[in-house]
């Protein structure tokens, strides 16, 4: 049984790290993702830059259109008057005898071309919108895709301590919705930005060239604006980032319920956990409210400062027409060039609505990727060659998170190749964090553990683990066929070498009822076979690498008595010439083991044979007679008179 001591996970709410606010550092460095796609990043943006230009050119067509309106319906006027009075008028207008003509005659001509123009930039403003908005969706879903990645590698590195400190819906919340609030971001808020930033700065440049003055009466808008919205970014990304750690709190809820839904069920607690739920949801709902409520008021009071504006140049630029300053052609144009200013303006609030989620979510990602892996290769780690099978533990104390109260005291284990070594103790002694330590799954705090010499330390995890077959207490099993998953450390193994696999592991005979035999699907975390089923497909997955090391944690703890026999009767087999370690609850294994370890509380109490412990040891022979005497008729009982 698994030793409480390997088991550190926290459970309950956990107070985020994260939620401090980090500044835009993490959401600078997910946009450096762009880097690998640089031209279409690019095209993206030059395309941004060219649908900007076509908008900004249409104002000035209108004015093209409202003037020639004007001037040729003055024209007209004019051309009623008598000939003497022709001249006054034109002098009056200041206009020359060319252009009147060309006011008179040319003006449906002028009207058709400015429209026809309008058409053609509200043409190219479409077409390159489209292909901004599909070239900066395609480089966005590449970020996301590299970063995903990014995220699975560095989870599948990341030591057990890690895992043990962060509960896998966290996890799963970050590469999946923290991933694509970034993503949105850089497909859209940035891109936003961008165009918001050309069309200001576009259109203030036009308006300063067109009417200095009429420009300076809005000028102080701006940065007033600006400010507001700064303010607004600064408050809301801590909100943001409490809004993911809430989401990953539900997500976490949601991912035990579903996947405890048995015990769930067993336990009639469909109404506890349904309230864990409902109590979880609300707390993601009022934060979520409160983020709208900031929301709600900013964009009001944005709108507030842009008809202000618009006021004052409805006020100012209507006495300059009434003055004969301003052509009404050119108010017109500077009407619309205002709802270029403020549109952008406007459109802010939506970018750093999606700036702070993207920048709480980057944080949260990048906290994932900048964590420290406490179990890695040393730069100049050596690959473990073909071992023997010595595995020695010299003085090894073991603490979780490097403080606080040893798991583990002082063990010194010295086995042999071809050894067995059964291990044995109360829940809690450290059973299971002796096996972990051979892996690598955790690292020794003093002492060393070494393989045939070698401090596992020193040598690469992949040429380590490589050498060592490994069936835990709590059996996993992975979507797909039976097939797939005894061949998981050896995809390429045949099928007869797949086969023989079985054979050992008492599997091949059940496998074999199925219609599809070894095609059969396990479902999801092997749902569709049984306990006992299970755990000899993990024990053929095992063996398939033919492993020089075996370990063999509780491994027939879900079998009845007469299927463990059978499983035994292989493993005696294959356990010769190789150097196990067996933590088991039956005495079919301690019998025969080469070497017992009695453990508790984290130190060797007793060592040594069956025999000479049942004699020598009290701790063992209270053991045996509590946990194991039941189990010594049926080590005696011959093979052939199991029933499977």
């Amino acid at each position: 049984m698994q030793s409480t001591a390997a088991s550190p996970r926290r459970f309950g709410r956990r107070r985020s790290r994260d939620r401090s606010s980090p500044g835009l550092k993490p959401l600078g460095r997910a946009i450096r993702y762009l880097s690998h796609y640089k031209k279409t990043a690019l095209i993206a943006y030059f395309f941004v830059i060219t649908s900007v230009a076509a908008q900004l050119m249409v104002p000035q067509m209108v004015q093209r259109v409202l003037d020639a309106v004007t001037n040729g319906m003055l024209a007209q006027q004019i051309s009623q008057l008598p000939e003497q009075f022709q001249s006054a008028a034109l002098t009056q207008m200041g206009w020359s005898a060319d252009q009147f003509d060309l006011y008179a005659n040319d003006a449906i001509r002028a009207i058709l071309m400015a429209s026809l123009l309008i058409l053609f930039f509200a043409l190219i403003r479409g077409l390159f919108s489209f292909g901004q908005t599909y070239m900066s969706e395609l480089s966005s879903q590449h970020v996301a895709f590299d970063m995903r990645n990014d995220l699975f590698a560095k989870i599948q590195r990341l030591s057990f301590s890690y895992h043990d400190q962060n509960q896998t819906g966290q996890l799963m919340i970050r590469a999946t919705d923290d991933v694509e609030k970034v993503r949105l971001f850089i497909g859209q808020g940035l891109l936003l930005a961008v165009q918001a930033i050309l069309m200001l700065t576009g259109t203030m440049l036009i308006l300063a060239i067109t009417n200095l003055k009429l420009t300076l009466i809005i000028l102080p808008v701006l940065p007033l604006a600006l400010l507001l919205f700064m303010l607004f970014g600064a408050i809301s990304q801590p909100l943001f980032s409490e809004v993911q750690r809430r989401l990953s709190a539900l997500n976490t809820i949601l991912q035990e319920n579903l996947a405890g839904i048995k015990v769930v069920k067993a336990f009639a607690r469909e109404q506890q956990e349904q309230k864990r739920f409902d109590s979880t949801a609300e707390d993601l709902m009022n934060q979520q409210i409160r983020v709208s409520k900031i929301f709600s008021f900013l964009f009001p009071f944005v709108f507030l400062i842009a008809n202000l504006g618009q006021a004052a140049i409805l006020y100012f630029g209507g006495v300059e027409l009434i003055n004969g300053e301003l052509t009404f052609g050119e108010w017109q144009k500077f009407s619309l060039y205002l709802i270029y200013v403020f549109f952008p303006i406007g459109q802010l609030g939506f970018i750093i609505s999606q700036m702070s989620q993207a920048s709480a979510s980057a944080n949260r990602i990048f906290n994932i990727l900048d964590a420290e892996n406490q179990v890695t290769n040393k730069p100049d780690a050596a690959t473990l060659p073909p071992i023997q099978g010595q595995v020695t533990f010299d003085d090894v104390t073991f603490r979780y998170y490097k403080s606080g109260e040893p798991v583990l005291s002082n063990i010194s284990i010295e086995a042999e190749p071809g050894q067995t070594v059964a291990l044995l103790g109360a829940t809690g002694s450290g059973k299971t964090t002796v096996i972990n330590l051979i892996p690598r799954f955790y690292d020794a705090s003093e002492g060393a553990v070494k393989l045939d010499g070698y401090d596992v330390r020193d040598i690469t995890l992949e040429s380590l683990r490589n050498q060592i077959g490994i069936v835990l207490q709590e059996t996993t099993l992975f979507g797909g066929s039976i097939r797939d998953n005894i061949a998981f450390g050896r995809p390429a193994a045949t099928q007869d070498e797949i086969t023989a696999a079985a054979e050992a592991a008492a599997a091949h005979e059940f496998i074999m009822s199925f219609p599809d035999g070894y095609e059969t699907p396990v479902g999801e975390r092997g749902t569709t076979l049984s306990g006992g089923q299970k755990q000899r497909i993990a024990i053929a997955r095992a063996l398939l690498l033919d492993p020089q090391i075996l370990i063999l944690d509780d491994s027939t703890s879900s079998v009845d008595l007469n299927t463990e026999y059978q499983i035994q009767q292989a493993l005696d087999k294959l356990m010769e010439g190789r150097t196990s370690f067996v933590i088991a609850q039956r005495i079919s294994t301690v019998l025969n083991a080469d070497q017992i370890l009695v453990l508790d509380k984290g130190t060797i109490v007793a060592q040594g044979r069956h025999e000479d412990l049942l004699e020598n040891s009290p701790e063992y022979a209270e053991i045996y007679h509590s946990q194991l005497v039941e189990d010594v008729a049926l080590s005696d009982v011959p093979e052939s008179d199991v029933v499977a």
